[in-house]
């Protein structure tokens, strides 16, 4: 098994970016809408702290967090909303300490677990502690970049985003099955270059379904942070461009997604 430390580390720095960009805010500024519908910044960062207590939930009493997930399987449509909300009604001084301090509590509860080689209930499949860190880095990623368009900061890419890139690739079959669609036989070859120029691949090199573009591209395509039409992806073969119309990384019911811009070119090779 190789060390998970890596993916830790990451999760920490990517968290600790996120934090650098909402620590001075106003109180205005904490409430400032961001593109999910209905909400503020501060919910994004809500539902941050929400997710990691769930995740240490998981970890330490498998029992409370079935009941917990059983709860969410009620009400889907709003449970997630319902958690962001409670804790954007913190004053934003008390909603930043109370992130932190569970940030801080699941880093050392999975850098503990990642020893034990344990793995844990989650809302989709059972987790090891690295793929646990790994979701929660791709989630940090992504409702980063929520904040940072609220704001209107365009982030520095850095190597971090190859595990949000694994983990759309690896999430490719439940995309398809949360939808009830059967999943593609065969592997796919995704090759996405990193702005510096690296190029990252993942199936076979003589696949003939295939999805290519930029890496950061792909990684808003599979967080839903933007539409296709916005995006330089090329899909080649009917399964691999179905994929890209429906892709998402996280678990849960199938995302709505975000509307393309108006006016934005079609994607090449559509």
């Amino acid at each position: 098994m190789s060390d998970p430390t890596p993916v830790f580390d990451d999760l920490r720095e990517e968290s600790r970016e996120l934090d650098l960009l909402v620590a001075e805010l106003t109180e205005q500024e904490w409430a400032r809408a961001t593109p999910a519908p209905r909400w503020s910044i501060a919910h994004q960062i809500a539902h941050l702290r929400w997710t990691d207590r769930a995740a240490l939930l998981a970890m330490s009493d498998e029992a409370a967090f079935r009941k917990f997930a059983e709860q969410a399987l009620t009400s889907p449509d709003s449970f997630v909303d319902e958690g962001a909300d409670e804790g954007a009604r913190l004053a934003p001084a008390e909603l930043l300490t109370r992130w932190r301090d569970g940030r801080q509590q699941l880093d050392r509860a999975l850098r503990e677990a990642a020893a034990r080689h344990t793995r844990f209930p989650w809302f989709g499949p059972p987790m090891s502690a690295a793929s646990m860190a790994t979701g929660r880095l791709m989630e940090t990623w992504a409702h980063g970049q929520d904040v940072a368009d609220a704001l209107g900061v365009v982030r520095t890419p850095t190597d971090r985003l190859r595990h949000v890139v694994h983990i759309g690739v690896r999430a490719r079959n439940f995309a398809f099955g949360v939808r009830g669609l059967p999943a593609p036989e065969e592997e796919f070859r995704v090759e996405v270059r990193a702005p510096w120029g690296e190029l990252w691949t993942h199936g076979p090199e003589d696949a003939p379904q295939r999805v290519t573009g930029p890496a950061v591209d792909f990684c808003l395509l599979v967080t839903q942070r933007a539409h296709r039409a916005d995006l330089a992806l090329t899909a080649e073969g009917p399964d691999a461009d179905r994929w890209l119309d429906i892709a998402q990384a996280f678990a849960g019911l199938p995302g709505a997604g975000r509307e393309p811009k108006v006016g934005a070119p079609e994607e090449p090779g559509r």
